[in-house]
């Protein structure tokens, strides 16, 4: 956790495949711990392609029946078809707006949002912004992207630097 908190989380993402690499790993952890789906991350990137969106898409019945015997992943049915689901949906997007990248960062004015946390008991569950992308997303067919889920992954792709301002990452990444 630590080395994923001083090197990865709340640093702004601008590729499509990470973005939706992160859209799906933080769907796969509703109900369970970040810290699960970390240990995990590698076995998801083997089973879901690489998160390629366009390879995801292309999923079959057959191939989430397979996934649901990976041990190495989170063998939860509705979750691994939301990945699919999702795949789509951020293809479509892409399409539409250029790429998933413009689309999620047209949420926070094209730069991240500064936020001044002082404690953890600051910074809130979603925000304006999470929920307006909650509900464009789940308008388009996208699920388990609820506005929590949404602001968790604001926060890990760097949307919004949640970083408390006594963290040595707040500064660097102001």
């Amino acid at each position: 956790m630590v080395e994923y908190h001083d090197r990865e989380w709340g640093v702004p993402v601008h590729e499509d495949r990470l973005l939706f690499e992160f859209l799906i790993l933080e769907g796969a952890q509703a109900g369970l711990s970040w810290m699960t789906i970390l240990r995990k991350r590698e076995a998801y990137r083997k089973a879901f392609k690489d998160f390629e969106p366009a390879a995801v898409a292309r999923f079959r019945e057959t191939t989430v029946d397979r996934l649901l015997t990976v041990t190495a992943i989170v063998r939860n049915r509705r979750k691994i078809e939301s990945a699919v689901r999702n795949a789509r949906v951020a293809l479509a997007i892409a399409k539409e707006h250029g790429s998933f990248d413009r689309y999620v960062w047209s949420f926070v004015g094209g730069r991240p949002k500064g936020n001044a946390w002082k404690t953890m008991g600051d910074i809130p569950a979603e925000t304006a912004e999470s929920r307006a992308l909650s509900k464009d997303l789940i308008a388009r067919g996208a699920n388990f992207v609820g506005p929590t889920i949404c602001y968790a992954f604001m926060q890990a792709t760097g949307l919004v630097n949640d970083h408390l301002v006594t963290c040595f990452r707040y500064r660097q990444l102001r």
